[in-house]
């Protein structure tokens, strides 16, 4: 019986990128965003929002993203990543780092301006941050009246500003020194404010760039040995490669109804099952192994790109052998064999290991094997993929194809950096509104980051003090902000479309295997087949991974 579900699943570019190339700079995008983290959240769902201990050392959203992703994906003694299909997951990564590199810079300049007109003003810069610390307090548990109350802290600041400038309480060095304390937080802060508007163009640039497909280039220079005594470089570049590697893994995980994790939910399954009786004048059939028929399935899948009509190959098709493992659908972690397991080569099962799981006995439980056919499309917007599940049991084959979609991430990706505006009430006519521009940034953006930036050697720190980002686990960069490809009508065309000769292409090199191993396939198995392709052609949506038994 087909059964379908529709129901939601959860640098410049290489020239080897193939169609991912769209979906990778959106993500690595988000490195150089400078809006709020909870928005971010709130749009996104899947993310979590760490509160921290003082307003003013909060971060925007590429200050904690990036934070957040290089801590997951190079972290040390990190729990696996989930593959991301349809990204380079390197790239993004190195955006990230590329992103932290332009802020660390920024904060050594911040950093020197606030210790030569905050730290030796200390009195007057505590008094300025405490004001700013009020007003950041009000704005977030009074957000309606936050302006008018902000406006009375910064009043009262610049009144004893003033005071202590025109009339000091004592006379003397000192006097001279409380006539400055006040003012000379001021001058940083302009000062600070240059270097922070400069920061800030460079960062929304590269966000609007990447956004809009132009190349920009990740830049790591500490990822690059100066010599060979650079350990700290090294160890970064080969966790570089490792991630890449570790994405490149045959090893996948099962999460009951959330599907396969990378590929999304299973929305559709087509099965063809019989006994195994010996064709007419034979006495018996010849024996063979699920790995030799998964080998002709494979080899026919791969045909799939070639067409006899011109511009109706399919593109891109990507064949792999799997191996899949079930995990809890509310697991936080994945795993994989050790790397000292004979069986692993790296993060990939040798070949043989796979054979020789295609070839066990599937029925007592374990690892399985799967044969996979995955198809990108829409610039790596939608992932396609197609298993095939071979099994023997009690003499009676069974051919599974299986349909998986992980569909686009969520559309706040490729939002591009808009003008700061604000609607309020015309000055005469206040009975109407108008929109008015705001700065690019504003007094309370130099203090968060001026007063951040002397921690930029304590990350660790600078969480606990601001917050962070919190990502879903198991973590995996593309599926982890996938929506439903079923909103796009032309995702979900392409989805039902492949289906038919995908499953038209396991049909017809199962029947010719057994032909050939003198099975009789006329009296059942072509019977089985003809109804599938009835049933491709009239492709609906049906729940898979959701069972309603009692």
């Amino acid at each position: 019986m087909t059964t379908l579900d529709m129901t939601p699943g959860a640098q410049i570019p290489r020239t080897d990128a193939g169609p991912q190339t769209a979906v990778t700079q959106a993500l690595s995008s988000t490195a150089y965003r400078d809006s709020e983290v909870h928005d971010f959240v709130t749009a996104v769902t899947a993310a979590t929002a760490k509160k921290g201990r003082f307003a003013l050392f909060r971060p925007n959203l590429g200050e904690a993203f990036s934070r957040a992703v290089i801590s997951r994906a190079l972290g040390g003694d990190r729990k696996p990543l989930v593959p991301s299909f349809g990204i380079d997951t390197r790239q993004i990564v190195e955006h990230c780092l590329a992103a932290e590199d332009l802020r660390t810079a920024r904060d050594r300049r911040l950093t020197t301006v606030t210790v030569v007109t905050g730290v030796l003003f200390l009195p007057g810069t505590l008094l300025w941050l405490g004001a700013f610390q009020l007003r950041a307090w009000l704005k977030r548990d009074n957000p309606k009246n936050a302006a008018f109350y902000g406006a009375l802290v910064l009043a009262a600041a610049v009144a004893v500003a003033l005071l202590l400038a025109i009339k000091p309480p004592t006379g003397g060095p000192l006097g001279i020194y409380l006539r400055l304390v006040m003012l000379a937080p001021v001058v940083g802060w302009y000062l600070a404010k240059r270097i922070v508007i400069a920061s800030a163009v460079d960062m929304r640039t590269r966000w609007q760039d990447l956004v809009e497909g132009n190349a920009v280039a990740a830049t790591v220079p500490k990822a690059v040995p100066r010599d060979d005594l650079d350990k700290k470089a090294a160890d970064l570049r080969a966790k570089l490669g490792r991630l890449e590697s570790e994405q490149d893994t045959n090893v996948q995980h099962y999460a009951g109804t959330k599907g396969i994790l990378g590929a999304g939910k299973r929305w559709g399954e087509w099965k063809m099952a019989d006994v195994l009786l010996p064709a007419e004048g034979h006495g018996d059939f010849r024996a063979f192994h699920p790995w030799d028929l998964v080998r002709r399935i494979a080899s026919r899948l791969k045909s799939l790109g070639i067409s006899e009509v011109a511009n109706s190959g399919i593109p891109n098709v990507a064949v792999k052998q799997w191996v899949v493992f079930e995990v809890g659908e509310a697991a936080d972690e994945i795993s994989r064999p050790p790397a000292g397991d004979a069986n692993m080569d790296g993060d990939r099962m040798r070949d043989f290991a796979v054979q020789a799981i295609a070839d066990k006995q599937t029925f007592p439980g374990g690892p399985r094997h799967y044969l996979a056919t995955q198809f990108i499309t829409h610039d790596g917007k939608l992932v396609l993929t197609f298993t095939v599940t071979v099994t023997l049991l009690a003499n009676t084959l069974n051919v599974t194809v299986a349909a998986f979609a992980l569909g686009p991430v969520n559309g706040l990706f490729f939002d591009k950096p808009k003008d700061k505006e604000k609607t309020v009430a015309k000055t005469v006519k206040f009975w109407e509104e108008q929109t008015v521009k705001l700065p690019l940034i504003d007094n309370d953006e130099v203090v968060r980051q001026a007063v951040r930036a002397p921690f930029y050697r304590a990350p660790g720190l600078l969480g606990w003090l601001g917050g962070g980002l919190g990502l879903p686990e198991p973590f995996g960069l593309r599926h982890a902000w996938a929506a439903p490809p079923w909103n796009t009508r032309s995702m979900a065309d392409n989805a039902l479309n492949v289906s038919h000769p995908v499953t038209q292409a396991v049909l017809a090199a199962t029947l010719e295997f057994l032909a050939e191993h003198d099975v009789d396939a006329d009296r059942f198995f072509k019977n089985r087949a003809s109804i599938i392709k009835s049933e491709t052609q009239g492709t609906r949506p049906y729940r898979v991974d959701q069972y309603d038994a009692g």
